[in-house]
C-alpha cells in the first residue's frame, strides 16, 4: 500500500471518527459508553463484570462505573448470578431496551439523512467495507 493511500485512509477515518462524535455529543441522550454497553446487553444477554470488560476490552473499574451510571437511571439491573449467588449479573431493563432502540432509531435517522443522495450500491459497499476493517482490526490484535 503506497504511503498516499495511508494518508488518505488514516486522514479519513480520523474525520469520521470526529464526526461521529460531535453528532452523537449533540442529539442522543445516551453518552457512548452507556450506549456500547446496553447495546452489548441487549445483544448478548445478562453478564458480569469480567465478562463485561473482557468483551468491551475496558477495565473492570471502567465497566463498574459505566454501569453504576446505568443501574441508577433503571436501564441496566443487577441480577444473581445463578452460578455463584455472591456474585451478579448485569442485564438491560424494558426502560434500557426502550432508551436503547430510540436512541438506535435516531442514529439510524441520522445516517439515512447524511447518506440520502448515495446509491443502495454505494451504501452496501461502504458498510462492506467498513465491516472488513473492523474484522482486520479484530483479527489482527485478536479482538472478539
Amino acid at each position: 500500500m503506497s504511503d498516499k493511500s495511508l494518508e488518505l485512509i488514516e486522514q479519513q477515518v480520523t474525520d469520521f471518527i470526529r464526526r461521529i462524535v460531535l453528532t452523537e455529543k449533540h442529539r442522543d441522550s445516551l453518552d457512548r459508553s452507556a450506549y456500547i454497553l446496553l447495546r452489548q446487553l441487549s445483544s448478548y444477554g445478562p453478564a458480569g463484570v469480567k465478562a463485561l470488560a473482557a468483551d468491551l476490552h475496558l477495565d473492570i473499574s471502567t465497566i463498574s462505573r459505566q454501569a453504576a451510571a446505568l443501574v441508577e437511571k433503571s436501564y441496566v439491573e443487577k441480577v444473581p448470578n445463578p452460578e455463584d449467588r455472591r456474585a451478579y449479573f448485569y442485564q438491560i431493563t424494558e426502560l434500557g431496551s426502550k432508551e436503547l432502540e430510540e436512541n438506535k432509531q435516531r442514529r439510524y435517522q441520522r445516517l439515512a439523512g447524511v447518506l440520502e443522495e448515495w446509491s443502495e450500491e454505494e451504501k452496501e459497499k461502504f458498510g462492506l467495507l467498513l465491516q472488513k476493517y473492523n474484522q482486520t482490526v479484530n483479527r489482527t490484535m485478536n479482538l472478539k
